[in-house]
């Protein structure tokens, strides 16, 4: 039987390494930034976040959100401080969301909160020295799906300066006939409403999309779909495929310095100051 090109593990040998890798490196940028954990932004458990600031005076600095993957069931945002490094060495501040995870909550549970957690960004961020109207949004993997929900186009302007989308998932229809069928049990109904790719987006925002070059055939066909479409729609849109990198080793190197993933993180930071 061929292994399911969704099921990370069976593509990745060192994904368990990986994965304590990213958890320790998370640990001691906790220790070593100046931060705020646990901000309630809504009033379940789950709907909290952490901010992370640079050294020095806080004033209407770039603000930066990153949502973090796990196929909407598994992670935190304690497992993905790390990501914080690279945002403050850049002059911003770092907004790691944490969101319910499936298949206790359904996705809609979980748009819903990211796209709450991005309102008390708008509302709160200035107390803390950061200016809203310099936000852009990054994730990987489902957290890439989930950050497309932030610029979707409602209508109005998202006033999100740019988007880094990594290995993402943009047509939840093949994760129906995935190993997740029966984990998260995505219905006709997710397909239909919450695959980005049926999706109108705000026309405003420039979007990275990036998929590690190592990725199985699913995540390199889903961006340049994607990409396609967001580019048909009006929106400036760059690709990237990362040398040498997989779907757990391309997160990875979001915080380490000097990686192709951390200089794309760098340059989204760069463009929205200009």
């Amino acid at each position: 039987m061929p292994k399911d090109p969704f099921r990370t593990r069976d593509h990745v040998t060192d994904f368990d390494d990986i994965v304590a890798e990213i958890r320790r490196r998370s640990a001691e940028v906790r220790g070593r930034l100046p931060m705020i954990a646990d901000l309630a932004y809504g009033a379940d458990r789950s709907e909290t976040l952490d901010l992370f600031f640079p050294e020095g005076i806080r004033d209407q600095l770039p603000v930066h959100v990153f949502i973090h993957g796990g196929y909407w069931r598994m992670f935190s945002k304690s497992d993905y401080s790390y990501v914080a490094e690279t945002v403050t060495k850049a002059g911003a501040i770092a907004v790691i969301l944490g969101y319910a995870l499936m298949p206790a909550v359904r996705m809609s549970t979980i748009i819903e909160q990211v796209r709450r957690a991005r309102r008390w960004v708008d509302e709160h961020i200035a107390i803390h020295g950061g200016d809203p109207g310099m936000l852009t949004v990054s994730g990987h993997s489902a957290g890439a799906h989930l950050s497309t929900m932030l610029f979707d186009d409602d209508g109005r302007p998202s006033g999100i300066k740019g988007a880094l989308l990594l290995g993402g998932i943009y047509d939840l229809k093949p994760l129906q006939t995935s190993f997740l069928a029966n984990e998260i049990a995505i219905t006709d109904e997710d397909v239909e409403g919450y695959s980005p790719i049926n999706h109108g987006f705000d026309p405003a925002v420039h979007v990275e999309i990036a998929v590690g070059a190592d990725e199985t055939l699913p995540f390199h066909s889903q961006a340049a779909c994607f990409a396609d479409r967001l580019e048909k729609q009006g929106l400036v849109v760059s690709r990237t495929s990362l040398i040498a990198t997989n779907h757990m080793s391309s997160v990875r190197d979001l915080g380490l310095a000097g990686t192709q993933a951390a200089e794309l993180l760098v340059d989204l930071l760069s463009g929205c100051k200009a």
